[in-house]
């Protein structure tokens, strides 16, 4: 795998094929806490990274910029794939490709209080690239970019592209709020209005000023916070 070149604010911290980098991240930012420390398995099956903030705001606040590397993915992939190829979310932390679930993303910071200003907050992500078994299109229901035509561009590629795509969403979410953030999420989320599973069966109304899940049932509506999903018992899979 070569080399990635990013921007100079994301400093690198290539681990092996073998290593997680997410829960990497997370130990190297208990011990210092580096922003912009883009921490990304060299594995040509598969981009996953983690990347490492330092948010000077409340943690409800700060993430935002956990919906800033969605948004980051999502105009990565648009650049680099087939103009056919559509990407879309699921809240909070899936991503689909074609309709299909390709990949999720993970948080974990300092504080799990939304009061508190984290010292840390670091967003990793999950993205499948190459089939893990000899029989592509194992289920309907999930994909890899390789089956679904994006076969033009490596996971390098993808890498530096999400990088810099992720950097223009969060320094436009640091100069201009959530507003722009919340727009653009929208408009990739096609579960708006409808009923869901995951990560609670309801009707999803769509997102509050902070980007959680506003959820409609046969009790009311809720509010499920974007925080919730610090929480070690957030569900691992949709249902």
């Amino acid at each position: 795998m070569a080399a990635p070149t990013f921007a100079p604010i994301w400093r690198p911290d290539p681990v092996s094929a073998r290593v997680d980098p997410f829960p990497k991240a997370i130990s190297a930012a208990l011990s210092d806490v580096e922003p912009g420390r883009l921490t990304f398995a060299k594995d040509e099956r598969a981009m996953r990274a983690a990347i490492t903030l330092a948010p000077e705001m409340p943690l409800s606040e700060a993430m935002g910029a956990f919906l800033a590397v969605q948004l980051g993915f999502a105009d990565a992939l648009g650049a680099l794939a087939p103009p056919e190829v559509a990407v879309h979310f699921v809240w909070p932390d899936r991503l689909k490709v074609n309709g299909a679930l390709c990949g999720s993303l993970r948080a974990g910071a300092s504080t799990a209080d939304p009061a508190d200003e984290p010292e840390w907050l670091v967003i990793g992500i999950d993205v499948p690239y190459a089939a893990q078994s000899a029989e592509p299109g194992r289920t309907w229901q999930t994909t890899v970019l390789a089956e679904e035509g994006c076969v033009d561009f490596t996971v390098v590629d993808l890498l530096e592209a999400m990088s810099r795509h992720t950097l223009g969403w969060i320094n436009r979410f640091l100069d201009e709020g959530f507003q722009p953030i919340h727009r653009a999420w929208n408009a990739k989320c096609d579960t708006l209005g409808e009923r869901v599973a995951y990560p609670s069966g309801g009707t999803f109304l769509g997102l509050d000023e902070r980007g959680g899940m506003l959820l409609r049932d046969d009790n009311g509506t809720t509010l499920i916070p974007l925080t919730a999903l610090l929480d070690p018992q957030w569900p691992s899979s949709p249902a």
